[in-house]
Formats: C-alpha cells, structure tokens, sequence
C-alpha cells in the first residue's frame, strides 16, 4: 500500500514539473493540466457496482495534455482509487494506481464546433497500465484463500466526456469512461470463472482543467494570429476585437495613418474629405467648394494662366500669353522687334532684322539675291579663279553692311572621280571660299559651308562645259542668328 501512496504522489510531481508557464485547450493554449476527483465502481466476480454510487470509490486524478491538431490531443494522465467490496467469506481492498497515455478525439476542431466553443465534447482514448496492491480473501468451493498481491497489467480506457470552457485558460469537464486491464484480477477470484478479463471499473471524474501556453500574436497587438484579422499591424498601434486598426470615421482609413480621424475621408487623401472632388483635400483647399487645381490650392483657372480665377483681374486672356500677379497681359518684346510676344509668330528674329506685323523677317531684297553668283574651279582644284574675286568681294560688302544676314556657301564636284572623293572635294571647295570672306574679316560663325559632292550637278556630265559648270560653289543669304552657331 505505502508503495503505491509513493508512486501515486511521485506521477503527479511529475506530471506539474513538466507543464509549462501558464495560461481550455486550443491552437493559442496547447498544454493543460487537469486535477480532478473521481468515482469508481467495479466490476467482477463478486459482482458489479455499475452506476451505483452509493457504492462507489473516491479518488484523485491528475492529467497532463498536448495539443497536437485541430481536434487531437495526447497526453499523461494517473489516478488513484482503493476497490473495496465483500460478498460472503470474500473480501478484498485492492489499491489501484492507473498511469496512461490519453489521446482525445475532440469536437471543438475547427469545423464541428469552434475551437473556443462553450460546450467542448472529446472521445477518449488511452492505453496505459495499472499498479495495484490486493489485500484479502476469497472464498471457492469451501475453501478460503489469502489473495494479497501486488502486480502490473497493462491496460486500456475508453470514455466520454465534455470540457465547459469557462475562460481562455480555465474549464471544468466532466467524463465517464471503463477501465479494462489485460488479466487484471482485482478481486483475488480464482477457478474456471474467472479469466482475467472479468475484472474492470468505470471512472467517472469531475474536475479542472488550466491551460498554459501563450497564443501566438505575431504583430504583438494583443490579438492572437488565430483570432486577428489583421496580423501585421505595426507595433504601437491600437486596435479593435479583431486586431486592426481602429478607424473611428469608419472611412476604411486606419487612425494611424489618417490625417482626418474624426473626418470620413478618401484613401487617396490619407483619410480627408474633399467636398469638390478635385483631390485636394477640404483643409488645404481655398475654394473647397468648387473644382480646382492642386497647383493652385484647389482653385480654378478658367484661362489657364497660373493664376486662379478669385485673383484673376483679366480672366479671359488668350492661351499662352504672359501674365502679370493679376492675370493681366505683360506687354513683352523679347527680341526688340517691335512686335510684342504675344502676336509676335517669330519670336526669335535677330535684331536689326526688318519685320512685317506677325514679328516674322521680311524677304531678303532681290537686289541683294542677284548678288548669289556662283564660282568655278579647275579639274580637281580647290583654288578659286581671280575672277571671281569681284564677285565674292560684292557679298562681302552685304555681310558688312547687314551684319543679321549670314551666307551659306555650298561646295560641289563634276562626275569625274569617286563619289567619296567628289564629297570630299565639295566640301574643301567651299571651305576654300569661306577662308576668302573670313580673311576679310567676317566672322566665322555667319558662313556656314557644306559640301554635296557630285549629287546637285548644274548641268548633266556630258561634255567639258557642263563639267566646268558643275565645278561649283554657290552661295545664299540668310538671316543670321548668333544664339545659334553655325557648323
């Protein structure tokens, strides 16, 4: 007896030392401790006290479960009981220490019942042994014999049983469930009707059970994973029931990053109201009443001149004109033409160019074109024949006398030769007549060369006075414009 009273105690110190920190059963608490007081009833040769309890044994139980899945749990349960009963000339007390490995098939998995339900119904299943110490005697066929005995059997458990959830972390359960041990004689009965099979108990318990573990909350917002609906909330922020963001105007914008909490607002506004849908929001808006431009704080810009209609003393002024503070034309002649800018359709013009009423250069004088003679060279010369010295020496006395013109000479070849070589050769031939004109002392920049090979003959290559004509370089006047250098 004091050997099964040492191990009795021993499993349950056992059982406490290996449940984790506290906090009924589910995914967030996973480990439980139960204690619960049991009633036990046999059943044997010397009869059964079934349902009985005024018959029944009393002892502790203690138990230790893991969670393992929805709806399956294991675990390490003992308990203790002292079978007594006597029929006749037989007698036995035998205590009992029971120590099993439970493993509950429960309803509250998820899709039965909800994990945190009230009402948590389980099967139970749990094979095990039994420590018992028989004292006694029994009485067959006129002979009474002493059956005091300790022994071992395996055995196995099955039963019913609901869990009451009464908070996360606390339930009271209930369970019936009979005890069966292989050859398990708790009685002492011997002879042809006993087979070892004959001796059993219900076990029903009553008890407590206190769930451990911590829930896991990944966002640390109090709310665990299984419950929050929002699970990567930032740390910091308060949230509602479900774990997300509170949103006191209800405007799907969370506080925390809600410039207008109080306000229902736009998502695209950080959570403000824009009452004239012109996205920019009511508290930054000046005319927060009608549509505007963000550039200009929300107002309107009916002529589209950068400055809103409240302050715009000239509101319909012409696109693109340039505009005071109020709106109003700036009267501006950009290149000193006589033409304001805003008429003006070549702003650009050089000055000292003569201009007609839209600021645009007039022709250049066909006087001035007669000049544009061409010069010729000899076969495969870039040398330019004294001839045409009177003629080149005319057109430097137009650049002189109207610096706002350039002249554009364009160099070119006769069919003889390659077309590589003719290019190169065009190009040095009006090279050759821009170092006459800069050595007189025109600037470089207003004459521009280029060189077009044998490509723009004068006349076809069909004789030696056609080639002559077409060992060229001719000449253009144009407007000169010093912002822009020429090639």
């Amino acid at each position: 007896m004091r050997h099964l009273l040492t191990t009795t105690a021993a499993l349950g110190l056992a059982m406490f030392a290996a449940a984790p920190k506290a906090q009924a059963q589910t995914s967030d608490h996973k480990t439980v401790v139960g204690l619960s007081a049991n009633a036990f009833q046999y059943k044997g040769n010397l009869g059964s006290d079934y349902w009985d309890f005024s018959r029944s044994k009393w002892g502790p139980g203690i138990s230790i479960n893991q969670y393992i899945a929805p709806g399956l749990s294991i675990g390490l349960q003992g308990s203790y009981a002292e079978l007594k009963k006597t029929v006749g000339a037989s007698s036995f007390a035998t205590n009992v220490v029971s120590a099993n490995v439970p493993i509950k098939l429960m309803l509250n998995n998820g899709w039965a019942l909800k994990e945190d339900a009230f009402i948590q119904p389980y099967i139970l299943v749990a094979p095990g042994v039994l420590f018992y110490s028989r004292e006694g005697q029994y009485r067959a066929n006129n002979v009474t014999s002493n059956i005091n005995k300790d022994e071992t059997k395996f055995a196995g458990q099955a039963g019913l049983g609901i869990n009451f959830r009464i908070s996360d972390n606390i339930g009271i359960f209930v369970q019936t469930s009979q005890v069966v041990g292989y050859k398990a004689n708790f009685d002492g009965s011997t002879g042809g009707d006993s087979d070892g099979w004959d001796d059993r108990f219900l076990q029903h318990s009553a008890g407590l059970n206190i769930a451990f573990g911590k829930a896991k909350d990944t966002d640390g917002d109090g709310v665990p994973d299984r419950k929050d609906k929002c699970p990567d909330t930032p740390a910091g922020v308060a949230v509602d029931e479900n774990g997300c963001p509170l949103d006191r105007d209800g405007d799907g914008v969370p506080d925390y990053q809600d410039k207008c909490p109080d306000e229902k607002g736009l998502a695209s506004l950080e959570g403000c109201p824009d009452r004239d849908g012109d996205g920019v929001r009511d508290s930054e808006d000046e005319c927060p009443d009608t549509p505007g431009l963000p550039a200009l704080r929300g107002c309107p810009d009916s002529d589209g001149d950068g400055v809103p209609d409240k302050d715009d003393k000239c509101p319909n002024t012409p696109a693109g004109t340039q505009v005071d503070a109020t709106g109003c034309p700036v009267v501006v002649d950009s290149d000193g033409d006589g033409v304001n800018d805003d008429v003006d359709k070549c702003p650009g013009t050089p000055a000292g160019v003569t201009v007609d009423s839209t600021g645009c250069p007039l022709p250049i004088p066909a006087e001035i074109r007669k000049l544009e003679q061409p010069i010729r060279f000899e076969t495969n010369s870039t040398v330019i024949q004294r001839s045409s010295y009177t003629t080149l020496d005319k057109m430097v006395k137009v650049l002189q006398d109207h610096p706002e013109y350039s002249l554009r000479i364009s160099g070119h070849a006769d069919s003889r030769g390659t077309d590589e070589y003719n290019q190169g050769l065009s190009e040095r031939r009006a090279e050759s007549a821009k170092t006459y004109f800069t050595g007189k002392g025109i600037d470089t920049n207003r004459i521009p060369t280029e060189g077009f090979g044998e490509s723009r003959p004068a006349a076809p290559n069909t004789s030696r006075a056609n080639m002559s004509k077409n060992r060229r370089a001719e000449f253009k006047f144009e407007f000169y414009i010093p912002s822009q250098p020429q090639p």
